[in-house]
């Protein structure tokens, strides 16, 4: 059986590659992908994001969510993803539009309309799912599982302690991951081991199809951009590491534990507190991924970019 999914997402180099495996992979349904602003305006990331699933051609629905976090102001992230957020690919004339339904919405109904149940995964900051399990907890009975690129249990990336995607809407994620729904979560510590070497893009190059050109035209200025910054050979692939990992769950090594979401506004604002020895014998509410299978994460690329395209 397929595994259904909702895709919150904010494009992104990274985001259009995790948009890509949803959408190609055969055992994944991607029921629809609502918008948030993280790596640039909300405008930007739903352009981007009309802009991928037409390209991609997929026919769901795309909806726009949230301007800003819920309580703290608007974090984009240029510097690594540039002025549009999706720099390196000139797409065709869009003709694609969005879903009228604001993206709470499009999450309630695709959630509480389908039989079976859905895995949520965010790549963004996680406002829209905040925002959502507030409004319409009732969505909650049908979540399987929220699986989020974002996090660490070690350092951050805009703090010493606090990664981009939670440090951009710490207040959402405590909503998450209190929610009594099974969370994973894949964070900077596992992210990091993925970089998008040379080789990589020369591997993913001889593919030679509508995906691999859309890999190679994206990753050419996520590594350029993220040598500058971090100097980094090949740029991590933080968000298709969620897709890969319902692909083929065997990719990460995963501890339960207990993690807190620090919302204190102090200097470590935005931490993900995660108990890995069990100091404080708190209730274990989240699956945090402490390794993964390289070799293997760049298969499931490979091979969901050779077989997926129609």
């Amino acid at each position: 059986m397929k595994r259904k999914i909702i895709l919150d997402c904010d494009p992104g180099h990274d985001d259009a590659i995790a948009l890509m495996l949803a959408g190609y992979h055969k055992d994944i349904e991607l029921l629809g992908v609502s918008v948030v602003s993280g790596n640039q305006t909300l405008e930007k990331t739903g352009l981007n994001t009309l802009n991928l699933v037409q390209y991609l051609g997929l026919d769901i629905p795309v909806s726009l969510g949230s301007k800003r976090p819920i309580i703290k102001e608007e974090e984009v992230c240029e510097v690594i993803h540039g002025e549009s957020g999706l720099d390196g690919v000139d797409f065709p004339p869009l003709r694609k539009t969005f879903d009228k339904r604001h993206a709470i919405d499009l999450i309630k109904d695709l959630t509480l309309n389908t039989k079976d149940k859905v895995t949520i995964v965010t790549t963004g900051p996680m406002t829209n799912l905040g925002l959502a399990i507030r409004v319409y907890p009732e969505i909650l009975e049908n979540i399987e599982e929220i699986v989020l690129m974002g996090g660490s249990y070690t350092n951050g990336n805009v703090s010493p302690a606090a990664e981009f995607n939670i440090f951009t809407d710490p207040e959402a994620a405590h909503i998450c991951f209190n929610s009594g729904v099974k969370v994973t979560m894949i964070g900077l510590d596992i992210t990091r081991k993925v970089l998008v070497l040379p080789e990589i893009v020369e591997r993913m190059d001889k593919i030679n199809n509508h995906a691999s050109k859309l890999f190679v035209d994206l990753m050419k200025v996520f590594n350029e951009n993220q040598k500058k910054v971090f100097g980094f050979p090949g740029g991590p692939l933080h968000d298709p590491v969620t897709i890969a990992y319902l692909i083929e769950p065997s990719l990460l090594t995963i501890k339960h534990m207990h993690c807190s979401i620090d919302i204190s506004h102090g200097p470590s604002y935005g931490r993900t507190n995660c108990d890995v020895f069990d100091y404080q014998h708190n209730a274990f509410n989240t699956y945090v991924a402490t390794d993964i299978n390289v070799n293997k994460f760049w298969k499931i690329i490979e091979d969901t970019m050779k077989e997926g395209v129609q």
